[in-house]
């Protein structure tokens, strides 16, 4: 488990670099509350981004950005909604992002941000 642990980590530290590197800031990574977690909360703008991280050294099992159901983005709406509440954050616009990480052994990796999900 702690091999997956670790892949998933490096996979939201490229993530938030990709995302920082495109302007945005990072608010929160990691917020964990009882219904769940959420990978990384930023600012894109004015706008509040809950973003979501899959990460996957091959395609095995599919792409990494597949792995995101409509109950999961579902899920990532509530769990924004507490992040906001938690932190007394109001915001005009939330969205929800998806960050795919694809890590192979001995390649580079490749990140791909698909924004607005859900």
């Amino acid at each position: 488990m702690r091999h997956k642990q670790a892949l998933g980590a490096h996979g939201e530290a490229l993530a938030a670099r990709h995302l920082r590197e495109r302007g945005m800031v990072v608010l929160d990574r990691n917020w964990r509350c009882p219904e769940g977690e959420i990978d990384l909360v930023l600012r894109d703008g004015p706008v509040v981004v809950i973003c979501e991280v899959k990460t996957r050294r091959s395609l095995s099992h599919g792409s990494p950005l597949e792995a995101v159901t409509p109950a999961k983005a579902a899920r990532l709406r509530r769990l924004g909604a507490a992040w906001l509440a938690a932190h007394d954050v109001r915001a005009e616009h939330v969205r929800i992002d998806l960050v795919g990480v694809l890590a192979p052994d001995g390649r580079p990796p490749t990140v791909d941000h698909v924004p607005g999900i859900g």
